[in-house]
């Protein structure tokens, strides 16, 4: 609480650290154009207000503290006299938004020196005008240069999305293409012994049967099922055994594919109960074709699910189309991000997926997310791949009152305790040259602080590592993207 204004003395003025160098008419200037004001403990200002004035401490305590999610986390706390807070970058004028960044309260009984910010940024510019310039090309050159940074890091993110997609594609797509050039020698072959059956001694109650058969031949490869090795090996052993004892040749080749197909002896003793044994060999071989051709169609069917899956997922990840904010279901989001990344992960990474399927959707910026998973991920695959060994990363999603939880633990070596309170630094990384820029927790933070109103924190010990993003289930009260103080 303000208990008003007070008497601001020179003397004191000039013996804070701040305006130690001063001279007495510029001293004057200050305590005539700003005031002393005494604070009761409690708020002075809210973080997001706008920024109207400069505040010195005189006497006193005061504590800063930033909003995370629904709660206000303490930055720094101070007694020393001269320390400064509120409107300290108003001499930038328009060229940013003037809001506190920062809430201001004090812990005890406390004094300030108050100067509003008009004041401020006019002496500055009068002052100090070569350090205003000095300052103004370090603000806005370091904001330029992490933007670029940032750009950076995110094409680098696209390029391995890229490559890792086309790698996901070109498998299936190879693969249609190889069983579309075989399906069409199988049904040349098809064609070619359907000719043959029909010049036979064959009746037509037979050839009726045999079309019968073949006609349940094709369901059955639908309904295969899949066996051991074991049990293959079995199967394709009884079916080779059989197609000799009948006087078919080269039974060993035909046996794998009728075993793929779920095919065994008494389906065949079905096909030998139809014809003749002297067509019977023809007759197999046709069917042979058939089983064939359905193996070959599952399989091209297989590859363009494969390829639309993976489109889909791509679509997913960008939000090609949809708007830029609405309600979206954590888990789909999490899905394509896995699903694009699944590349760079690698053979030796087992992912575990623990998500509790009964959290609603929520209202989010899906891209972004996206992109603070992919960084998330990225890191702990980068860690475990540090240590040439087999490891699990672990997708978690749960609830937490009024919070959804995602949590991305992994196995490798931890965050050691030295630089645990730098790796949200910009352009901080521990990454080998060329690798990493340092700023992908840095843009994680911001997605997931400044435009959800969420909590990005994380835990680590070597062997467990959880970066855990906590986002609000309800629409929060928007607030402006800030700088960090």
């Amino acid at each position: 609480m303000n208990s008003g204004p007070m008497p601001c003395s020179q003397e004191e003025l000039g013996s804070l650290f701040l305006f130690e160098k001063l001279a007495p008419d510029q001293i004057d200037r200050l305590c005539h154009e700003g005031r002393v004001e005494a604070f009761e403990p409690g708020p002075v200002y809210a973080e997001g207000d706008p920024a109207t004035c400069f505040y010195v401490l005189l006497e006193g305590t005061l504590a800063l503290s930033r909003r995370i999610g629904d709660y206000d986390v303490e930055i720094n706390r101070s007694s020393s006299r001269g320390v400064y807070a509120g409107a300290f970058q108003a001499y930038l004028g328009d060229r940013m938004r003037q809001v506190y960044n920062s809430s201001l309260s004090v812990i005890a009984p406390t004094r300030f020196f108050v100067l509003p910010a008009e004041s401020f940024a006019a002496i500055m510019r009068e002052w100090f005008p070569m350090a205003v310039h000095l300052l103004e090309g370090l603000f806005f050159g370091a904001k330029s240069t992490q933007e670029a940074v940032g750009q950076r890091e995110r094409l680098l993110a696209l390029g391995s999305l890229s490559a890792g997609l086309t790698h996901e594609l070109n498998n299936p797509a190879a693969a249609a293409v190889r069983a579309t050039s075989a399906l069409r020698e199988r049904v040349a072959g098809m064609r070619h012994k359907l000719g043959m059956l029909a010049a036979g001694p064959y009746r037509r109650d037979s050839l009726e049967t045999l079309i019968e058969v073949q006609e349940r031949t094709a369901e059955r490869v639908a309904k295969a099922t899949t066996l051991t090795p074991l049990e293959a090996s079995d199967r394709e052993d009884a079916l080779a055994d059989w197609l000799d004892d009948h006087g078919i040749g080269d039974g060993w080749q035909l046996a794998p594919t009728f075993v793929q197909a779920g095919l065994d002896t008494d389906w065949l003793d079905q096909v030998a109960a139809t014809v003749d044994r002297d067509s019977l060999e023809g007759a197999v071989r046709w069917l042979n074709y058939t089983v064939e051709t359905e193996l070959l169609m599952n399989e091209i069917e297989d590859s363009t699910t494969r390829v639309s899956a993976l489109v889909t997922a791509a679509k997913q990840y960008s939000q090609l189309d949809r708007a830029p904010h609405q309600v979206s279901d954590v888990h789909e989001l999490l899905d394509s991000t896995l699903l694009m990344v699944s590349a760079k992960i690698g053979p030796h990474i087992t992912v575990v997926k623990d998500y509790d399927r009964t959290l609603p959707r929520i209202p989010a910026y899906p891209g972004e997310l996206n992109q603070v998973w992919t960084n998330l991920i990225d890191n702990a695959v980068s860690a475990m791949d540090s240590t040439g060994t087999e490891g699990t990363l672990t997708v978690r999603t749960a609830r937490e009152g009024e919070l959804l939880l995602v949590e991305f633990r992994d196995t490798g070596p931890g965050i050691p305790e030295e630089i645990s309170d730098r790796v949200f630094d910009p352009f901080f990384t521990t990454k080998p040259v060329g690798e990493g820029t340092g700023l992908g927790l840095d843009i994680s933070w911001r997605i997931v602080v400044h435009k959800h109103n969420g909590d990005l924190r994380f835990h680590s010990v070597p062997g467990d590592t959880r970066f855990q993003v906590r986002l609000p289930l309800a629409v929060a009260d928007p607030r402006p993207p800030q700088e960090p103080s």
